[in-house]
């Protein structure tokens, strides 16, 4: 047996038998770390004590500062599916201006082409031509102005929820070190 075949083997009897120490599952995540808030407990709490606290002091920041980051969420994700929406809005802006510019301009080019020089089919592509590259221009020019007023949505919406989350995050601490922890965001 080969030295690579050997060394296979041995791996997969070892993997098979559980000689390898599993690593310990994560340790579930608290209603602190969840805000972005790093608690340490001064006095020595416990940690179904700390627990208790933080859902207390969670509650008490609600009641003071108005703001409930789940509901904060929630506007956020409502936020961000308006922004996607009129991302989508700009991708279809001016969809069909290039073809509806060519029916245009071919339509003008016909009757100018057999006014000025009696060869309507001359004039309609000259005219065809011209409107696709106007439509064009057009549907760049809205779906440009879309992008703009959808990333300008996103900015917004963004920018409120940090605010009212900091906000939020201020009470929580100053709660959690009134009842004897350390607590920096």
């Amino acid at each position: 047996m080969s030295r690579l075949a050997t060394s296979i083997l041995l791996l997969a009897l070892l993997l098979g038998t559980g000689a390898f120490a599993q690593a310990p599952p994560p340790a579930p995540k608290t209603l602190a770390a969840s805000l972005k808030v790093h608690v340490y407990p001064n006095q020595g709490q416990r940690p179904d004590q700390q627990s208790a606290d933080e859902a207390k002091c969670y509650k008490w920041a609600v009641d003071n500062t108005g703001i409930d980051p789940v509901e904060v969420q929630k506007q956020a994700e409502a936020g961000a599916q308006q922004a996607a929406a009129e991302q989508a809005a700009a991708q279809q802006a001016g969809k069909g201006s290039r073809a509806g510019g060519a029916l245009i301009g071919g339509a003008t080019g016909a009757l100018i082409g057999e006014i000025a020089s009696n060869d309507a089919g001359k004039g309609a592509a000259i005219g065809a031509a011209v409107g696709v590259v106007a439509g064009g221009a057009r549907r760049r020019h809205a779906r440009r102005e879309a992008e703009g007023q959808a990333q300008a949505t996103a900015a917004g919406v963004q920018a409120v929820t940090e605010e009212q989350l900091t906000d939020f995050r201020k009470s929580f601490a100053v709660c959690l070190e009134a009842k004897g922890y350390l607590a920096k965001f």
